[in-house]
Formats: structure tokens, C-alpha cells, sequence
């Protein structure tokens, strides 16, 4: 199972409409949607009518932007402190109430907006790899979704794996460590995960993206997940993320690859149905 998801989702308008122009062309498995910005309401119902084709899952954001309630001691001005600053914090600044109670917020909004529980959850640059993040985020999925859990992406692969792609090596170690014990904690839950993870990239803008997707796909696990960040780039863009041009290349390559839509799953399920159980998939 090659499950390709693009991150990002309602970031801004102009990544949200990349991302739905790929799933219409049934080239994308799955969104994970940042529901923190002023973008979501709107974004969400937009979502809706690819719903029968595409997993939804929650990008759970803790470094840009406001959050959803007070965080006293992650974001004191109101507003995140990025992605130094919480790594920073984990080390032994952070309060698990305090990232719950987000987590929980951010869990709520997805679910007003679309009306189900989202299919997955994964974390804005990886955030839900720190270790108190993690706890808190595998505690609320634990407590909020006993019956049917989301898929929680773990963000790591096994070092082989990440040798033989030969993409941003460096980064996808990094992310390994970060996330040591990751699927061992999500499985004593009884929570599903991907054995298989790939993407990660220096964002290149000279580079050749249909390349590196030919890497990502190499060494795949069982239930393999690569993520992409596609996008139509804006104004917007270029003042909350450095990944700008490059959004460009990865829609077009994406859009133009001949065997995408064979090569990765999707779902099928009435639009309205429930969200995905993932014990009755690959």
C-alpha cells in the first residue's frame, strides 16, 4: 500500500487548490489539513466532495501561527514561537495539559468543520515525534476514538531504507532518532501506524522532483506513506513558509507523472461514509 499524502492543507488558498486539483485527478491518497489558520472553514467544505477518494487527516500544528486556546508556556505573545523554540521546550519546558488541551482544541475543529473523525494524524514538521508530544497526542487518540483510531504517522524508517532512497539523508536520521519508539508506543495502544515512511527533501528548487519520487518509492514498507508538499505559491506563501517555488515543481510533476494514479491506493467510500478503519486495509 503506497499511501502519498500532501501536507499542508489549508495553509493558504493557493496550496489548498493544488492539492484538491490532484485529488480530482485522483493523484494524491491523502491531505493533512492545518485547521489553526483563517483558511480552514472555507478550505473544509472544499474538501468534501473528494472525500470518497481521499483520507483526511489532522496536521497537528504547534510552531506557526496562533494556536486555538491559551499556551501559557509554548506561546505566551499568542502566538507560536516556531519550530526552534518548541524544540527547545521539549527538552523540558513543555506541560502535557498545556499540549493536550491543543491537541484537543485542534481535534475539535477538524471534526466541526467536516463532520467525522479525521482518518489520520500526523504533525506539522514532525512535531508529534517529540517524545511529551507524542504522549499526549497517542493519550487523546486513545481516549477520544477507542473504537474505530486514526492512522498516527510515524515519521520514521528503518536506516536501510533511508540509505537506499538517498534523499536529505541527514534530515530523515534526524527524524528518526527524534521519533525512536514511536510505533512500539502507538502499537502497545492499539493504535495503527505506517511501517514505512518517505519524502523527506532539501526542498531543492533546481532539483528534480519526479526523481526524488522515484526514490521515495523505493524499500516501501507494508503500509508506506510518502508525504509531498504541493502547492500553487502566492503572496501568502512566501511570508509563513521558505517552501515556495518548489510547491510548483512537486503539483506539476505530480500532476504529469502517467502511472501515479496505479501506482498509489485510495480509498473508496460513499462521501458521507465513516472514516477509515484501518484494521480492514492493507
Amino acid at each position: 500500500m503506497i499511501i502519498l499524502c500532501a501536507d499542508d492543507y489549508a495553509l493558504t488558498q493557493g496550496i489548498s487548490r493544488a492539492i484538491g486539483e490532484l485529488a480530482a485527478a485522483r493523484r494524491l491518497s491523502a491531505t493533512s489539513a492545518i485547521v489553526t489558520g483563517p483558511h480552514w472553514p472555507a478550505m473544509a467544505q472544499r474538501l468534501l466532495v473528494h472525500r470518497s477518494h481521499l483520507a483526511l487527516g489532522l496536521h497537528l500544528n504547534l510552531t506557526l501561527g496562533a494556536p486555538l486556546g491559551p499556551m501559557p508556556r509554548l506561546a505566551a505573545q499568542g502566538q507560536f514561537a516556531g519550530f526552534g523554540a518548541l524544540a527547545r521546550a521539549a527538552v523540558g519546558g513543555l506541560r502535557i495539559g498545556e499540549i493536550r488541551g491543543e491537541i484537543d482544541r485542534q481535534l475539535d475543529r477538524f471534526e466541526q468543520h467536516l463532520g467525522s473523525s479525521p482518518d489520520h494524524i500526523d504533525g506539522h514538521q514532525h512535531v508529534h515525534a517529540f517524545p511529551l508530544i507524542r504522549r499526549a497526542l497517542l493519550e487523546a487518540v486513545v481516549y477520544r476514538y477507542p473504537r474505530s483510531p486514526p492512522l498516527i504517522r510515524n515519521p520514521a524508517d528503518h536506516l536501510r531504507a533511508i540509505l537506499a532512497r538517498r534523499l536529505a539523508v541527514p534530515k530523515a536520521v534526524v527524524v528518526a532518532l527524534l521519533a525512536s519508539g514511536f510505533a512500539r508506543a502507538a502499537r502497545e495502544r492499539g493504535l495503527p501506524t505506517n511501517d514505512g515512511f518517505a519524502g523527506f527533501s532539501a526542498f531543492d528548487p533546481a532539483g528534480d522532483y519526479g526523481e526524488e519520487l522515484a526514490r521515495a518509492l523505493k524499500v516501501p514498507g507494508r503500509r508506506h506513506i510518502i508525504m509531498c508538499h504541493p502547492g500553487h505559491p502566492d503572496a501568502e506563501l512566501s511570508g509563513l513558509d521558505p517552501v515556495v517555488e518548489r510547491r510548483r515543481m512537486e503539483y506539476t510533476a505530480l500532476m504529469r507523472d502517467p502511472l501515479l494514479p496505479q501506482r498509489i491506493w485510495r480509498p473508496e467510500r460513499a462521501a458521507s461514509g465513516p472514516s477509515l478503519v484501518w484494521s480492514q486495509l492493507g
